[in-house]
Parts: structure tokens; C-alpha cells; sequence
């Protein structure tokens, strides 16, 4: 009898690679730590237990999906195949051609709802969509801050590392203000990961910013702005942190 073939650089061809590497035990940290219980930000998703670098190196041998392949993939149930999912489109969108890219990232903003955890955002909407709209009108990053969807409202803020490596912040100090009370820990996170950045480029800027709201920012995003300042300057922005929360 025939044994059946798997196409290579296919949506079931790279699942099975993904499955053929699979830890459960490393599966199981992985449900604890991405918050995948009952009423947390990832309730019911399921992990196979790989390592990003693993996973990395699946996507790149992979590189050449078809997008309609890649549309399957990323609507796995699997968070490593929706990672890797979006490995591919990252490792496509650096050779694409601007047409391609317009593609890429339409394709990217349309499949959003299985963008669904703070890894699957961080590890790629800089390269995709930070990237795209680098001399492009911004105006949909402020509609994905507006949305109240979270992950749409952390790819607006984090995509803005793209501009920050050129030494642009005003889109990242405008979005940081428009959601500067968010409700949700992770945005207080990626705000103050994403001023940090600022400040690593220009700390006159992030002072100056920090200056006019550090009373009103949740302490999270504060802390993790700060962290490269002299002990002496770290200690002033918390205290009038907490002259203002008394």
C-alpha cells in the first residue's frame, strides 16, 4: 500500500512538525504562566511545550508558505502553531515587495482575534506593522488604541518600537497618554516597556514626558520607564507617584 505524503509548507505539514517536537510537561508551565485558566486573559488555550528558538526555527524552514496555508495555521487551537504562524509572515515581510507588504499587513490586521496573547503580539507586529507604517499615515494604530479589544490596543503601542529605533516618539507618547489607565496589567506593561525604549534614545524626551504624567501613571508602566535612571531620579518620579495617590 501507498503511504500517504505530507506536503512540505503546508498548514498540516508544519503542525506535525510542531506536534513531532511536543513536551507536556513544558506544555503544562507554559498553560500556568500564559494565564490560560478560567476568567484569565488566555482562558482555554493550549500549548505544546516548545521553545520560542524551536519554533523560530520551524517557521524559517518554512518560509515559503502560501498565505492561504498560513491562514490555516494561524487558526490552529496550538499557540506554538499560531506563533509560528506568524514567524513565517515576519520572516516574508522582510523580503517582500511593497505590494506584498500591503498584503502582509492587511492579512496581519484581519486575523487579529487569533493574535490573542502578549508573545504572539510582541514577536511580531514591530516587524509587520510598526515596519508598514514607517512612512505611512498612523491614523489605524489610534483606531486599534480605541477599540477596547486589548490585543488590538498592545499592537498599536508596541508597533511603535518601529518608529522608536528611527528616532520618532510622538506616536508613542501619544498612545501611551490615550491609554495611560487602562485597566489591564499588560498595557501598563507595554506602555512602560515602550517609554523605556524612548529613553534608551533620548532621555530628555522621556523626562519631559514623565515630568507632565508620572502622577497619573499606573505605577507598573512608571517602574518600568524608569528602570535606566540614576537611583536618585527613580526615587523622585515614585514619590510624587505617591504624594498624588495620598
Amino acid at each position: 500500500c501507498r503511504i500517504a505524503r505530507i506536503t512540505p509548507m503546508t498548514a498540516t505539514f508544519i503542525l506535525q512538525e510542531l506536534l513531532s517536537v511536543a513536551n507536556p510537561e513544558k506544555a503544562s508551565f507554559l498553560q500556568r504562566f500564559f494565564k490560560t485558566g478560567e476568567g484569565q486573559y488566555a482562558e482555554g488555550d493550549l500549548f505544546l511545550g516548545l521553545v520560542v528558538p524551536l519554533t523560530r526555527s520551524i517557521a524559517k524552514a518554512n518560509k515559503n508558505t502560501p498565505l492561504s496555508e498560513i491562514e490555516l495555521l494561524i487558526q490552529s487551537k496550538y499557540h506554538e502553531a499560531r506563533l509560528c504562524a506568524l514567524l513565517i509572515l515576519v520572516e516574508q515581510f522582510k523580503k517582500a515587495t511593497e505590494l506584498q507588504k500591503d498584503v502582509l499587513y492587511d492579512f496581519y490586521l484581519n486575523h487579529i482575534d487569533y493574535i490573542n496573547n502578549w508573545d504572539l503580539v510582541d514577536i511580531s507586529c514591530p516587524y509587520i506593522v510598526g515596519n508598514y507604517l514607517l512612512d505611512k499615515d498612523r491614523s489605524h494604530l489610534y483606531e486599534l488604541a480605541e477599540s477596547k479589544h486589548l490585543w488590538s490596543q498592545r499592537i498599536a503601542v508596541v508597533s511603535t518600537i518601529a518608529f522608536i529605533r528611527k528616532g520618532e516618539f510622538l506616536d508613542t507618547f501619544a498612545l501611551a497618554g490615550k491609554l495611560l489607565n487602562h485597566e489591564h496589567d499588560l498595557m501598563h506593561k507595554a506602555i512602560g516597556w515602550m517609554l523605556r525604549e524612548v529613553g534608551k534614545k533620548d532621555r530628555a524626551a522621556l523626562t519631559d514626558f514623565l515630568e507632565r504624567n508620572a502622577s497619573l501613571m499606573p505605577r507598573t508602566s512608571l517602574r518600568y520607564a524608569i528602570e535606566h535612571y540614576p537611583e536618585a531620579e527613580r526615587k523622585a518620579f515614585l514619590s510624587v507617584k505617591q504624594i498624588k495617590n495620598k
